[in-house]
């Protein structure tokens, strides 16, 4: 259990926790973060990830990032800041693992193209999916849907939210996790840092797989700042390391420095922004701006390097050619769905069946935000008799 003294003022104290939906007695071993974290873990949803896209589709390598590698990374790396900062490491990493569990197969692909079939029965947001996910989706106990996690870790998964998403979720849960869009208020430091780590995390392990990738090469990441100036401290140390029987060590090393930097950078940032608000309490830190961020200077470069990744990954006419087919394959699979509610798993269909007219829709975006990569991909050959995806 983390040691409550250890704690800064201003982190989640667990024995402060606004609590769950439905009460529970206390574990006698674990507190109730540990307990959010562990049954997040044993979740169905969390297991489903490592056959989701991060970037390159399952099938295109065993060794590019999925979901779930992408969850650890961001876990680990918040867990080693919030340590720094005083935070509560518990609750930080089971946001870290949560954060992605309402993501679609296909990645942003998939999302973007059920937002588009779900533009007339109220959109698809995949943090709002997430939380349906951990507040109803996941049937693991009997007293309750969901997996009833506290009031702190679900405000965390919640990073994004339309306000017309935000108002709907107020009235089912007045006061609840989504009142912060409509206060404009901030949450707490361990759900700022989740969402800071996710973005380190990703850019970081974008750069090595897309240079595994061959789509991007180190020749052109040396025309970005925030990486070359790390790549040549790793060549100034260790020569010739740029070979190309080591090139790849450089890689390694390079991003290795990269993160440790932008770790290092957020600390200092985040602790100034904390003397100079001087919170007294999480409350304190809602009612502040935002206080966990990168440094000027690192926030101007970690941009570059996105928007580099953006123009020469993301957007490459390989990674787009694969994206759109798995658009379509999304797409198809809604409207067959949407037609024919009985041709989805038995649970689902019967939700479709006993929907109120015109809700047949969400449940259809809740099984297919469900799937995974393959099982999308062989439903839609199943439906149409095309196979769109290896």
């Amino acid at each position: 259990m983390t040691d409550i003294l250890a704690l800064a003022p201003y982190a989640c104290h667990a024995a402060d926790s606004r609590g769950r939906r439905h009460a529970e007695a206390p574990a006698p071993t674990r507190s109730d973060y540990q307990r959010d974290r562990d049954r997040i873990v044993h979740s169905s949803a969390f297991r489903r990830l490592v056959y989701k896209t991060q970037v390159f589709l399952n099938h295109e390598g065993d060794l590019f990032r999925t979901r779930l590698t992408h969850s650890l990374e961001v876990a680990q790396l918040a867990r080693s800041v919030a340590r720094s900062l005083h935070l509560n490491e518990d609750l930080v990493e089971a946001i870290a693992l949560a954060h992605d569990l309402g993501h679609t197969p296909f990645g942003h692909a998939g999302q973007d193209a059920l937002n588009t079939c779900m533009q007339d029965h109220g959109g698809f947001e995949h943090n709002l999916q997430s939380l349906r996910v951990v507040d109803r989706l996941e049937l693991r106990y009997p007293q309750f849907a969901g997996l009833n996690l506290t009031y702190e870790t679900r405000e965390g998964i919640l990073k994004h939210c339309s306000r017309s998403n935000a108002e709907l979720l107020e009235v089912q849960e007045p006061g609840g996790v989504a009142s912060r869009f409509l206060l404009r208020q901030q949450p707490s430091l361990e759900a700022q840092l989740a969402n800071l780590a996710d973005e380190i995390a990703y850019n970081a392990h974008d750069i090595d797989d897309g240079v595994r990738s061959g789509l991007i090469t180190q020749e052109q990441l040396a025309e970005v700042p925030l990486f070359a100036r790390y790549s040549s401290e790793a060549l100034d140390e260790f020569p010739g390391l740029d070979a190309p029987a080591t090139e790849r060590r450089l890689l390694y090393e390079a991003i290795r420095r990269m993160l440790s930097a932008q770790v290092y950078d957020v600390i200092a940032a985040t602790q100034q922004a904390i003397a100079d608000a001087a919170p007294g309490d999480v409350d304190a830190v809602r009612r502040a701006g935002p206080l966990v961020a990168f440094g000027p200077d690192m926030r101007v470069r970690s941009q570059t390097l996105k928007r580099f990744l953006f123009d020469n990954l993301y957007r490459h006419p390989q990674v787009v050619e694969t994206t759109d087919r798995a658009q379509v394959v999304v797409r198809e699979l809604f409207d067959a769905y949407l037609a024919a509610p009985h041709a989805m798993k038995p649970a689902y269909a019967a939700r479709a069946a006993a929907a109120p007219p015109g809700h047949g829709a969400r449940v259809v975006a809740d099984f297919i935000a469900g799937m995974t990569d393959r099982f999308a991909a062989a439903e839609h050959e199943r439906l149409t008799g095309r196979r769109l995806l290896p």
